[in-house]
């Protein structure tokens, strides 16, 4: 019984102590983290002007996997540029929701076949074509 006991006064208990101690820790976070910001507002360090998000400097170039995208940028409208690769891939996400049915003949997966191919060779040649340029 004397072992209870002993093993209860060794312990520290969550609440008010563990609590205060974390309390504490996001004080002190929170305090650096103002005065960081502080800093930055008093004395900004800048690298040259401002990026300007519609104006891409012409030595600039993506990733690989990127290049397709941008090449389409290069030669539609921003807007298009944009909502065209959103809806694509939201089609692809909801195909296999909207069309349930079994298919019935072999004339749907030719055409499939085709779509996705054409789909495939164009973003290929896209992203050729945004290597190269």
């Amino acid at each position: 019984m004397s072992e209870d006991i002993t093993r209860k006064d060794e312990t520290i208990p969550f609440y008010p102590d563990h609590l205060r101690t974390e309390a504490r820790v996001a004080v002190g976070l929170l305090v650096i983290v103002f005065l960081i910001g502080v800093a930055g507002l008093l004395a900004p360090l800048g690298l040259g002007e401002p990026a300007d998000p519609m104006d891409t400097p012409a030595h600039v170039k993506p990733e690989w996997y990127f290049l397709g995208l941008y090449q389409l940028l290069k030669y539609v409208s921003k807007t298009s540029g944009v909502v065209i690769p959103i809806l694509a891939l939201a089609i692809l996400v909801l195909i296999p929701f909207i069309d349930r049915k079994p298919d019935q003949s072999r004339r749907i997966y030719r055409v499939r076949f085709i779509l996705a191919a054409a789909v495939m060779i164009i973003l290929i040649a896209l992203t050729i074509w945004g290597e190269i340029s």
